[in-house]
């Protein structure tokens, strides 16, 4: 008998993402993680050297990657949702371009959003995606675990689990795309302390929206030690503190013909023991 596959666990509360992303806006978003991307990413598209004339933008926040359009002046723009809905509304082969800046380490189900841009996609479409991942943040993880262990005797999720590189080609491969490719820019920004950080990323609309947060208000010494810890452990030497943002560029194509084919095994015309003999009595 046929198991039904398994629903992940839900770690975001996408609805309070959304309510944080417009607040932010609101308020004067921080964007200059995003505008770093926007900028990498007209470039990308660029070498990429043909044109797209069913592209969408998935879940960008703001007008993050408004400069595109001057590159791609129908691209369609699926903005984040009141409720976080991860279904998309594409119809099957509709785009042949996907690009999404800084949104999908917020998705729940990754690995279902992959599948549903593969199967929009027209045969040959391209997604082209950053997301943060890798050890982003991880100076603040350190900090705020140790200041909880020490002033409350446990620690409680402050920032989210994040996927690797490895992990986001395994499921790029999963979904059935072709010639997937990632890589990692790492960028490390630099702060007077701990709370100007903690402002950025709530101006970001990035603050904690996992699931199982605390859901209490910090307590103002649990604050204090953390602030310290994080300067005690990754402050440089004129004091300002360094924080880590990992972007995971990933890229991968819809399967057709005329890309470029592995060969079958048994298919070389030269064995590796005969070049291997062969460079012996050289």
């Amino acid at each position: 008998m046929a198991q039904t596959p398994q629903t992940p666990p839900a770690l975001f509360d996408r609805a309070l993402l959304y309510a944080r992303q417009r607040r932010a806006l609101a308020q004067g978003e921080v964007t200059f993680l995003l505008d770093r991307v926007a900028e990498d990413m007209s470039d990308r598209l660029a070498a990429v050297m043909r044109e797209f004339h069913a592209p969408a933008d998935l879940w960008t926040s703001g007008e993050g990657l408004a400069g595109l359009r001057t590159q791609l002046p129908t691209i369609e723009r699926i903005a984040l949702d009141a409720a976080g809905a991860e279904t998309l509304p594409f119809a099957p082969e509709s785009l042949d371009l996907v690009v999404s800046a800084l949104a999908l380490q917020f998705v729940n189900d990754l690995p279902g959003v992959f599948a549903q841009i593969r199967r929009a996609l027209k045969p040959d479409g391209l997604l082209l995606a950053a997301m943060i991942g890798g050890d982003s943040l991880t100076e603040l993880r350190q900090a705020f675990a140790a200041a909880e262990a020490e002033c409350e005797g446990g620690v409680s999720p402050r920032v989210a689990p994040f996927a690797d590189l490895r992990d986001i080609g395994a499921l790029l491969q999963r979904a059935g795309f072709a010639l997937p490719v990632t890589d990692v820019d790492r960028v490390v920004v630099r702060y007077g302390n701990a709370f100007a950080l903690m402002q950025d990323l709530r101006r970001m609309g990035a603050a904690n929206v996992m699931i199982e947060r605390r859901r209490v208000p910090s307590r103002r010494a649990t604050l204090l030690r953390m602030a310290e810890i994080y300067a005690e452990r990754f402050a440089d030497a004129d004091g300002r503190i360094r924080a880590t943002f990992d972007i995971i560029w990933l890229s991968g194509w819809a399967p057709h013909a005329s890309q470029q084919q592995p060969l079958k095994p048994g298919s070389a015309k030269a064995s590796l023991a005969e070049a291997v003999k062969k460079a012996g009595k050289e």
